[in-house]
C-alpha cells in the first residue's frame, strides 16, 4: 500500500512564519495592519480579507480560525480586534504567543486603556511595537516587557503633566539654551 505523496514544502522549517498582523475596530475597519508576504498584494485585497476575517470572527467565541488557507488567531477587547495571521502549516502556539505579546505590549503602551481612542493617541508607539515583534515576517520578540523597554519614551518626551518640577525646569533650561545657541 503506497503512502500519499506529501508536498515537501509543507514540512520545511522557515523563519518566515507571520503573514500579517492587524488591529481592526468594532466595524471591521483597519487601524493597524502589516502584511509580510504577497498573499494579498494590493490594499484592496487586504481590506477585503480583513472584512471577511472580521465577519467570521466578531461574533465567535473561538481564538483561532482557518480562513482562505491561513491560520488566524485573534483576540478582542472593548472596540478593538487583534489578529495574527500565519500559514496553514504554521504552529498555532507560536502565533498565539505573538498575539499575546502584541496585546500585552499595546495594553502597556495604552496604560491598560485598550480602546480605539487611546490607540489613535499612541499610534506611533503601537507601530514601533509591531515592528519590534515581527520584522519582515520573522518573529523577533515575544516578550512584551522587552518590546516595551525597546520603545520606551525618553524622559524629555514624557507629557508635562507627568513630569516633576525638576524635569520641567531642566527641559525649559535646555530649550532656552538651544534657542540662544541658534
Amino acid at each position: 500500500m503506497d503512502a500519499p505523496i506529501q508536498d515537501p514544502a509543507l514540512f520545511e522549517a522557515s523563519m518566515y512564519t507571520i503573514k500579517a498582523i492587524a488591529i481592526l475596530d468594532n466595524d471591521g475597519e483597519r487601524l493597524v495592519a502589516k502584511y509580510y508576504d504577497d498573499s494579498f498584494p494590493t490594499t484592496k485585497e487586504q481590506k477585503a480579507f480583513e472584512k471577511n476575517l472580521f465577519n467570521k470572527t466578531h461574533r465567535a467565541n473561538a481564538e483561532i480560525i482557518m480562513l482562505e488557507g491561513m491560520t488566524c488567531v485573534y483576540r478582542s477587547n472593548v472596540d478593538l480586534y487583534f489578529y495574527v495571521i500565519g500559514g496553514s502549516s504554521d504552529n498555532e502556539l507560536l502565533l498565539v504567543s505573538v498575539l499575546n505579546c502584541l496585546y500585552d505590549s499595546v495594553s502597556q503602551i495604552l496604560r491598560k486603556n485598550v480602546e480605539k481612542k487611546a490607540l489613535f493617541e499612541h499610534l506611533d508607539s503601537v507601530f514601533l511595537a509591531v515592528d519590534e515583534i515581527v520584522d519582515g515576517g520573522i518573529l523577533m520578540e515575544c516578550d512584551s516587557n522587552t518590546v516595551i523597554s525597546r520603545i520606551a519614551l525618553r524622559g524629555d518626551e514624557v507629557p508635562i503633566s507627568e513630569q516633576n518640577f525638576a524635569q520641567v525646569f531642566q527641559s525649559a533650561k535646555d530649550q532656552l539654551k538651544w534657542s540662544l545657541l541658534k
